[in-house]
């Protein structure tokens, strides 16, 4: 292995580098958008509880706030449930769109990854390539071994980012697919506070 990537040029580093990234990348959004890590079960009814039986205070709304990004969005609402039902859902709307930044971090440079990769692999082939002419124009083709082996070496910076790549576009397209359905959920949630806390929905369906 490592006398393919000494083989691939000082191109191979900036891929090593962008695969370690794009490692990092996944394995943190993997853990972060874990669903019962963004949407806890049951928050929803734990708030309604706690509004029933007049113990949603400060501290509650505080442990709320702490505990997910739909804490944080729900506590927003809760903050202002005592005002009018737009006034809460304005500020619901306010903290979710910082949460749904939140919950897209990293993502853009996951995509830039899976971007520029292939044209790093690009750019080694294309200098690998200059360097055979090069050898073609100062001895001829007469030795094919050194024009395969040249030609074997030019290819080795593509391969290795087309193999950086489609793994970081997978991951790239499944984590923002994540990101969208967790956001569907939290806005359901959301609107479900919003109602219950307003009077607009059968308490007993919460």
């Amino acid at each position: 292995m490592f006398e393919i990537v000494k083989a691939g040029g000082w191109l191979m580093v900036p891929l090593i580098l962008c695969s370690v990234v794009a490692l990092a990348i996944i394995g943190e959004r993997l853990w972060a958008l874990q669903k019962k890590r963004v949407i806890p079960k049951h928050l929803v009814a734990q708030i309604w509880h706690w509004h029933s039986q007049g113990q949603l205070g400060e501290e509650q709304i505080n442990i709320i706030k702490k505990g997910s990004p739909l804490g944080r969005v729900l506590a927003a609402g809760l903050t202002n449930m005592h005002h009018n039902r737009e006034v809460m859902k304005e500020s619901i709307e306010e903290i979710g769109r910082h949460e749904v930044h939140e919950l897209e971090r990293y993502l853009n440079s996951l995509g830039t990854v899976a971007s520029i990769t292939p044209l790093i692999g690009l750019l080694g082939t294309v200098i690998g390539m200059i360097e055979v002419f090069s050898i073609i124009t100062q001895e001829g083709v007469g030795n094919p071994t050194v024009l395969s082996g040249g030609i074997s070496k030019a290819l080795i910076t593509t391969a290795a980012g087309l193999s950086v790549a489609i793994p970081a576009l997978m991951f790239y397209r499944y984590l923002r697919g994540r990101v969208e359905e967790l956001v569907v959920f939290m806005e359901a949630e959301a609107i479900k506070l919003v109602e219950v806390i307003h009077g607009d929905r059968d308490r007993s369906k919460k």
